[in-house]
């Protein structure tokens, strides 16, 4: 379980891995010394894992609104459009590591659909490996986004859902 996400995709392309930029051993070990000298356990529902499967998630869940509504959080170009963020919601979704809440962001239409954390998917597979991956690696918002979006994608519906599902965000 050495594996890091560009050598598991540089073997499915039947290439040979690539040396990393960052020394991933040593940023872990980092990550880890921090978290014994605040006191914060590895696992469980506030371990370490937790919180950073949470931060990734919720990254790549908002780099991907930003790239359906094309423009960032907060920015002035967002204003007086037709569809815009609306708040998030909570959703708990069931990892190798346990329980995980995450802050799902959702838009005023409902037409947004991540790919990342699908509607109504409450199960995620594999995402350990990915989380420690890109920690270790120091990856950017910018970059994550890039990885999801070359992992994750999927055509986006823009039809309207009724008002019965459970997972529309209603405007306030």
């Amino acid at each position: 379980m050495t594996d890091t996400i560009d050598d598991v995709a540089a073997k499915a392309a039947g290439e040979e891995p690539v040396e990393p930029a960052l020394d991933e051993q040593s940023v872990a070990e980092q990550l880890v010394a921090q978290a014994r000298e605040k006191g914060i356990e590895l696992v469980g529902p506030d371990g370490l894992l937790s919180q950073l499967t949470k931060r990734v998630l919720e990254t790549a869940l908002e780099a991907e609104m930003s790239d359906h509504l094309g423009y960032d959080k907060h920015d002035p170009m967002g204003r007086n459009r037709g569809n815009s963020r609306n708040g998030v919601r909570s959703k708990t979704v069931l990892t190798e590591i346990g329980p995980v809440e995450i802050d799902v962001p959702c838009d005023i239409d409902a037409s947004f659909q991540p790919t990342i954390v699908k509607k109504r998917q409450r199960r995620l597979t594999g995402v350990d490996q990915i989380v420690l991956s890109l920690s270790a690696r120091g990856l950017t918002t910018g970059e994550i986004s890039a990885h999801f979006a070359r992992k994750c994608t999927a055509p986006r519906c823009r039809g309207r859902r009724s008002r019965r599902s459970p997972t529309r965000c209603w405007r306030r």
